[in-house]
């Protein structure tokens, strides 16, 4: 049997006990169910014939009928039932409600009475919502005008910091339900507190403002936690400080000690200090440490401190407390090390300073003098005991303004209270003083640090004599470089004309635009190529201008379009820059040419005579040995006997021959001489025998004219190294010269003298002696002057004098009187490495 035949069974029992005790109505309704299932249930219907029939005696048809009816009837009546039963509950719920709201509305009158007997206000936000609901003493935080966006803009009522703490606390609120309670200031400088919970799913924000003993209470947490946390971070930062701190009773055992103290007395642990009561400072440094707290509330000063085994220097500040005393030990070990360090290096300073030349004085902020060096003293004259009783500024220029060291100053108290600005100045100041004693003096004020002044004295008298003079030769270098004919261009180091005369412009035909701006030598070269095109010249001048090594003068002739000739060069100048100059050349180029080719023809034409006379002597060389050998041939006996005036002409044609024949030696030998083919035959030279050798050969004209020949000669005079030949002519010539020069029944002189480098000879006549303008002429070929002698010649004797002479290293002088004679000198080198020959 099914769960629904089961459940119309409990019905159908039911019903029948309603039935029998009357309750009809009761029963129908309850029978409406199980009409329902019989209508909706195959087993129902069975279940509800059998017992209808069962109960009542009913059939089928019956059941079913009397089934239908039921649900006719039932459902009318439930439906007037329940119909009457929503009215009567509905009427109930209606007066229920309004008296809920009533209740509702007089609690929510005495809930906000009750919230608001107090100024506050409260902010709420419903969750996702972003619309605040504002209720409350508006004009606690705003005016009563104040929109609610300007109220929740809490920076425009509290202050920078306060208003972005509200600002996070609210955002915590709202997005993660962060409660928060803060006390804190208006900008108005009214105290509140502002609350934030998280209820019923809303976000409220209640502010209101702190009086009387709550804002006292208020005020006390906060110190308390104030200090609380002062407290700890006073602990922790004791505790974890790098200086030894501890605490004593009054009767010195210790009562705290940080791991820093326990480090420096060597402790296990801070409880292990305590219990061992372990000691940082020395029995003498504790005694003393006491005496001064005894006497003062504290206790300062620097003491030395084993620790670790190691000694060092610590800073001891101790403080008397009530409970006993506390004191800290700061290393300054480094310091001490870095003061003493200060110390010495002022020191130095101040022996640098007092070096210097420059006059130094220091002043601090109280204008009073702290330092000087000896410079500064000498420089003003100043006494030392004076400066040593470190006097103020004002002390020192009064004292300096009565000596009459200072400028002249119509208004000398303005004049030092300019001055006395650099003592609130930030920058340095610099002056130049003239002194009435002619000195001009550099001065600067530099402001120190600490308030103070520094001044600086240098005298710059002939810094700025030297200035006023370079400006003036710079003046007259500008002005000499302007009016130099010479084109003068100077180019910097980077190629760059920086300086240039008209003369330049000129001479290349440049305009001034052109050449200002500094340009640079491609462009200079450019501007000049149309007057010059060489290449390979401008490439010479580019690279001695921008060239850094190897810096060198070059000297360039430049033959340009228009046919004028320049003569460059180029002078590498001590600053790295060059120096161009550009002379025209063309007038001395063209002189020099005409110069050059006159030279040529003379020395063609010179070369022609001497081509003509050396031709000519070796023609006449052979006809005359030819003369000479016949006329010695007729002379000799054995060829026959002569008449007397046969012999006499003969004679004639002897002493002619031979006079010729020597003067066409002598041509040969200028000639060889010229041409730089002779060469001496070195030997030893007997002095005493090469004199008798040329006297010799000047015996017979000495006894035609009645001349007297005197030989000054030592007997031991010696040699040298020489030609001997060439040394007999040299003499010879000497002797047939003064011969021919002297009067009859005159005497001429020959002497020889030897020192330890050269051997002299010399040789004196009477003659009329040489005017002055012919002594430079009388070594040159053909000139022969007889000045009312009877010496007529060639000219050539004293030109292979002084060619021999030079051969060998020597030299030929020539000293004369007029009227009183003439003396001739040769020196000849006793040392053989001063010879020279021909080719030389």
């Amino acid at each position: 049997m099914s769960g629904v035949v089961a459940a119309m069974r409990r019905t159908l029992l039911s019903c029948t006990s309603l039935a029998r005790d009357g309750m009809i109505g009761l029963a129908t309704a309850a029978l409406l169910p199980v009409t329902s299932a019989y209508a909706a249930d195959d087993a129902a219907q069975g279940f509800l014939t059998q017992a209808m029939s069962n109960y009542f005696g009913l059939n089928h048809q019956e059941v079913a009928v009397l089934a239908t009816s039921f649900a006719l009837v039932g459902f009318s009546a439930v439906a007037a039932i329940l119909l009457m039963r929503t009215r009567v509950r509905a009427t109930r719920s209606d007066e229920r409600l309004r008296s809920e709201i009533s209740d509702l509305q007089a609690q929510t009158d005495r809930l906000r009475a009750l919230l608001f007997v107090e100024p506050q206000v409260l902010i709420s936000w419903a969750a996702g919502d972003n619309r605040p609901q504002i209720s409350g003493d508006i004009s606690l935080v705003m005016s009563q005008e104040s929109s609610p966006q300007r109220i929740l803009a809490f920076g425009t009522w509290l202050p920078p910091e306060p208003a972005l703490q509200m600002d996070h606390a609210v955002d915590a609120l709202r997005d993660k339900g962060e409660a928060f309670l803060l006390n804190l200031s208006t900008s108005a400088g009214r105290a509140i507190e502002a609350m934030g919970r998280a209820i019923g799913g809303q976000a409220i924000v209640r502010i209101r403002e702190l009086g009387g003993l709550r804002r006292d209470l208020a005020e006390s947490n906060l110190r308390y936690k104030t200090l609380q946390e002062e407290t700890e971070l006073l602990r922790d930062f004791a505790a974890a400080a790098p200086w030894p701190i501890w605490a004593r009773s009054l009767e010195g055992q210790l009562r705290y000690a940080n791991t820093a103290y326990v480090r420096a007395t060597e402790g296990k642990s801070v409880s292990d200090a305590l219990q061992r009561n372990l000691e940082l400072l020395e029995s003498e440094q504790r005694t003393e440490l006491a005496r001064a707290l005894n006497d003062n509330a504290s206790y300062a000063a620097r003491l030395p401190i084993v620790v670790k085994g190691e000694r060092r220097i610590y800073d001891v500040q101790a403080l008397k407390l009530g409970g006993g005393s506390a004191g800290i030990a700061i290393d300054a070990s480094e310091a001490a090390a870095l003061r003493a360090a200060i110390v010495r290096m002022v020191e130095a300073h101040r022996r640098t300073l007092d070096q210097l030349s420059s006059g130094v004085a220091v002043f601090d902020a109280d204008r009073r003098l702290t330092f000087y060096n000896e410079s500064y003293r000498r420089l003003w004259g100043l006494d030392q005991a004076f400066l040593d009783s470190n006097p103020d500024d004002s002390s020192i220029l009064d004292r300096l303004r009565a000596n009459r060291k200072l400028p002249e100053q119509p208004d000398f108290r303005a004049w030092k209270a300019k001055l006395h600005e650099a003592y609130r100045a930030v920058e340095s100041e610099t002056y130049t003083w003239f002194l009435p004693d002619g000195r001009a003096l550099s001065v600067v004020t530099t402001p120190n640090l600490e308030g103070g002044v520094t001044y600086l004295f240098d005298n710059v008298t002939e810094s700025l004599d030297l200035a006023r003079r370079f400006d003036r030769l710079t003046r007259v270098q500008r002005e000499t470089l302007d009016n130099l004919a010479e084109a003068v261009a100077v180019f910097g180091s980077n190629g760059r004309a920086e300086l240039f005369n008209p003369a330049f412009a000129k001479m290349w035909k440049l305009s001034a635009d052109a050449l200002n701006g500094e340009p640079h030598i491609d462009a200079v070269e450019a501007l000049c190529r149309p007057m010059f095109d060489d290449m390979l010249a401008w490439r010479t001048l580019r690279e001695s201008v921008t060239t850094i090594e190897n810096r060198a003068q070059v000297a360039l002739k430049l033959e340009r379009k228009d046919g004028s000739v320049v003569d460059c060069m180029t002078i590498p100048l001590p600053d790295g820059k060059t120096l161009l100059t550009f002379q025209d050349i063309t007038d001395t180029e063209n002189v020099e040419r005409a110069l050059r080719e006159r030279n040529e023809a003379l020395e063609a034409a010179d070369q022609m005579k001497v081509d003509f006379v050396h031709h000519v002597s070796y023609e006449l060389r052979a006809p005359l040995t030819t003369i000479i050998g016949f006329a010695h041939f007729l002379s000799d006996p054995s060829t026959g006997p002569l008449t007397p005036k046969q012999a006499e002409y003969l004679d004639y044609v002897t002493k002619s021959t031979n006079a010729l024949l020597a003067l066409t030696n002598n041509i040969l030998d200028l000639a060889t001489i010229d041409a730089g083919a002779m060469k001496l035959e070195l030997g030893p030279v007997n002095i005493a025998q090469a004199i008798e050798a040329a006297a010799e050969g000047i015996q017979d004209r000495l006894a035609t004219d009645r001349i007297a020949l005197k030989v000054d000669v030592d007997p031991n005079i010696g040699g040298f190294v020489g030609d001997e030949r060439r040394v007999v002519q040299v003499l010879y010539n000497l002797l047939a010269n003064a011969v021919g020069f002297s009067p009859h029944d005159a005497t001429v002189t020959i002497s020889a003298r030897r020192t330890e480098h050269r051997v002299t000879f010399s040789v004196t006549d009477a003659g009329p002696g040489i005017p002055p303008e012919m002594k430079d002429k009388v070594f040159n070929w053909f000139e022969s002057h007889s000045h009312g002698s009877r010496h007529r010649g060639a000219g050539l004797g004293l030109s292979l004098v002084r060619s021999f002479v030079e051969l060998h290293g020597g030299r030929v002088r020539v000293d004369s009187i007029v009227g009183k004679g003439t003396t001739v000198t040769c020196d000849f080198p006793v040392d053989q490495t001063a010879h020279r020959n021909a080719a030389e």
